[in-house]
């Protein structure tokens, strides 16, 4: 019988592998009829394979994969914990509320506690610090590199401040040498959200890495995916274990699926006023949620992690090869910059329509999107003009010039690695018809 099954799961994984030649082999690109994504899913075979060999297990929750992909993950950075939850959104609403643990002692975050992060940017950042009680302190961030002006920063830091929490914006490092620096000599706790910046580096090393906490999305548009999906990584194995307590339900017992009993404690301690010796696997520490993952995501993300080297290449060749075509038009663009001592992983190609330019932003993407290449604009523009959160409790360091600049100007085209050669060749005919004066009326 066993051998029968396995014999039927091999002809089974094989079928698979048919039915992706038929029914996903790529086809040569159309200009005339296809859509230059801005971004998107990008799999071969293995990806189906692992997808259907994980529904065979019928096991349904975490269980193999989940276990392959977060060693792996942890591995690839170099820490010691990776938490694998069902979207990046979620990943910033566990690694904040982590923050917060009384398990963290005086180092806990407290409601009315500010944290420093910026309004350009995606709206599930911040959202976790309202939904905390903490107070966001935003600063206004760069043109060009989208990320937090440095001296803002500094400016920031009140007596009320305890964590800086931003992300590293459409995957370029923020200046981690002044927030690292500022974090060192405030005793501050450092939150990246790295869930556009996979693969990024700055000096050398990988972000997410910096920090007390990091998160990354595997939403399709990002640069590998599980469909729906997110991680929380961290070195510190206290954050690590809080981590997965607030994923799964707020609950004491750190057993894996199927244990019993790790800590050997199990009937033997107190907890509130609960009866002593009351069943450690129904004690509750936190406030939690149950925000896992499938197995069957997480073996996609198998298959596509296998692939992220290749990926984040492929998108630093689609931005070289965009930047270079619209070079010329520099006295009428803003085009993307690395920060310094930065190696971005680019999530995509940001524009910012200047002034004087002669042309909207709102000309510019019509006349893309009529010509099939889609654009989307930078995330929120500006969050503090957000109807979800015009009214929330906050400080601005400064002004938000730029960042309302973005709101009005920038918008960000493709770099994905399903962008191929042809595509890239349609993208630079495209501006060059309207930078020569070619509108849609």
């Amino acid at each position: 019988m066993i051998k029968r099954d396995a014999q039927l799961r091999t002809d089974i994984l094989k079928l698979v592998e048919e039915y992706y030649e038929a029914r996903f082999a790529k086809r040569a690109f159309n200009p005339d009829a296809d859509f230059v994504h801005y971004a998107g899913r990008v799999f071969d075979a293995d990806e189906l394979v692992k997808l259907v060999d994980s529904s065979l297990d019928f096991f349904l929750t975490a269980s193999r994969y989940s276990d392959q992909f977060e060693n792996d993950f942890a591995e690839f950075f170099g820490l010691s914990n990776a938490c694998i939850v069902n979207s990046g959104s979620s990943a910033n609403l566990v690694a904040v509320t982590a923050l917060t643990s009384p398990k963290l002692g005086e180092r806990r975050l407290l409601p009315g506690d500010e944290v420093i992060t910026v309004a350009a940017g995606f709206p599930t950042t911040v959202a976790p610090l309202v939904q905390n009680q903490l107070v966001p302190v935003f600063v206004d961030v760069n043109l060009g590199d989208y990320t937090a002006i440095p001296s803002r920063i500094e400016e920031a830091i009140g007596p009320k401040t305890r964590a800086i929490a931003m992300a590293h914006t459409m995957g370029v490092p923020f200046d981690l040498d002044t927030v690292m620096r500022l974090a060192k000599q405030h005793n501050l706790w450092v939150m990246e959200d790295n869930c556009d910046a996979l693969g990024s580096r700055y000096r050398g090393q990988l972000t997410g890495t910096f920090g007390d906490i990091a998160t990354v999305s595997f939403y399709p548009a990002h640069h590998i995916t599980m469909g729906e999906g997110g991680a929380v990584i961290t070195g510190s194995d206290l954050l690590g274990r809080i981590a997965r307590s607030i994923r799964d339900w707020g609950r004491d017992c750190y057993c894996a699926g199927g244990e019993n009993n790790t800590c050997g404690k199990r009937f033997s301690q107190q907890f509130g006023t609960l009866p002593f010796g009351y069943d450690h696997k129904y004690v509750y520490s936190h406030i939690g949620y149950n925000l896992k993952v499938t197995d069957m995501q997480a073996a996609i993300g198998v298959a596509q992690f296998a692939k992220l080297e290749g990926f984040i290449e492929r998108r630093k060749a689609n931005f070289q090869s965009i930047h270079a075509m619209l070079e010329s038009h520099g006295d009428r663009l803003i085009l993307p910059r690395a920060t310094p001592n930065s190696d971005p992983s680019w999530f995509g190609f940001v524009i910012t329509v200047r002034e004087d330019a002669g042309f909207s932003r709102n000309d510019l993407t019509r006349f893309l999107e009529a010509n099939r290449i889609e654009t989307r604009n930078l995330f929120s523009g500006n969050l503090l003009r957000q109807p979800a959160f015009m009214n929330i409790e906050h400080r601005v360091v400064g002004d938000l010039t730029n960042t309302d600049i973005i709101m009005n100007r920038t918008f960000f085209i493709g770099v994905y690695p399903g962008i191929d050669e042809f595509q890239l060749e349609y993208i630079g005919s495209v501006f060059e018809r309207f930078m020569r004066g070619e509108r849609i009326n």
